[in-house]
């Protein structure tokens, strides 16, 4: 699996609770994050890259985007090009936030890339025509997160202001549409009140990806047997390590530097 950094991570550890006997190879392409303000081309051409580094030095089985950007970027083509299945965050985040609401006014937040892609509206738009949906971007949150910055004035400031859109048009359930943004759970509650679900694609991709492994993928009962992960990092390794940890846990142990070649992706 792979996203433009530390947000990836909402999904790693959700796969591995779940099919603990599974091995996960994660990238975070933290050299060049953040994805959100990037063209689209841009984005897909770097998804590409990583997908078939993935395929061809890993023999992956399944590809899991765990990354809203670049799922909304580059999901069909990398369905189209690598061979093996390819699981994106949007339409495991959609079910379930669909599943959450109580009044039918969901809103949802992403970066500027995902957003004005117009990935969610399509998908919610095909699910149901009952609901009614409102989005916002929200720059500036995944470079907090990076930082490790979770919580303080800054970030409940900026939350206040990216948000009233959403507080505004009174959603009760809202999708955390950028896997990053988990991390500010607690300050985006805070913002929105108590009665707002908030709703992350962690846990639904996890399933859609026991679904597509098949049956064996879970361990039997009583039988735990913890496979060995692999983490790469395109950015500086220190850093990647020690957040990495923090925010996964142990599972997290060593990172690997990766580096890209300079020369562009083949069409």
């Amino acid at each position: 699996m792979f996203d433009s950094g530390f947000g990836g991570l909402t999904v790693a550890r959700a796969v591995i609770d779940l099919l603990p006997s599974q091995p996960v190879v994660y990238v975070g392409d933290t050299g060049r994050y953040p994805y959100g303000p990037r063209p689209m081309a841009e984005v897909a051409q770097f998804a590409r890259q990583i997908g078939r580094w993935l395929v061809e030095e890993h023999q992956i089985k399944v590809l899991v985007v765990a990354c809203n950007t670049a799922s909304a970027a580059a999901l069909d083509v990398l369905d189209d090009e690598l061979g093996v299945p390819v699981i994106g965050v949007i339409d495991p985040g959609v079910r379930a936030m669909l599943s959450a609401t109580r009044s039918g006014h969901v809103g949802v937040i992403g970066t500027v890339g995902t957003i004005s892609s117009g990935a969610y509206q399509r998908t919610v738009a095909a699910a149901s025509d009952e609901v009614k949906l409102t989005c916002a971007a929200c720059p500036g949150f995944v470079e907090f997160v990076e930082r490790g910055e979770f919580r303080g004035d800054q970030v409940h400031v900026l939350a206040e202001r990216l948000l009233a859109p959403l507080a505004d048009a009174g959603v009760d359930t809202l999708l955390l549409g950028c896997t990053h943004y988990p991390y500010l759970a607690r300050t985006i509650a805070d913002v929105m009140g108590r009665d707002v679900v908030l709703v992350s694609s962690a846990d639904e991709t996890a399933f859609a990806l026991a679904e597509a492994l098949g049956p064996p993928a879970r361990a039997p009962a009583g039988e735990p047997s913890p496979a060995r992960h692999r983490w790469f990092s395109s950015g500086d390794l220190g850093s990647f390590q020690a957040l990495g940890q923090q925010l996964l846990g142990p599972e997290l142990d060593q990172a690997e530097a990766l580096v890209w070649p300079t020369e562009p992706v083949e069409p």
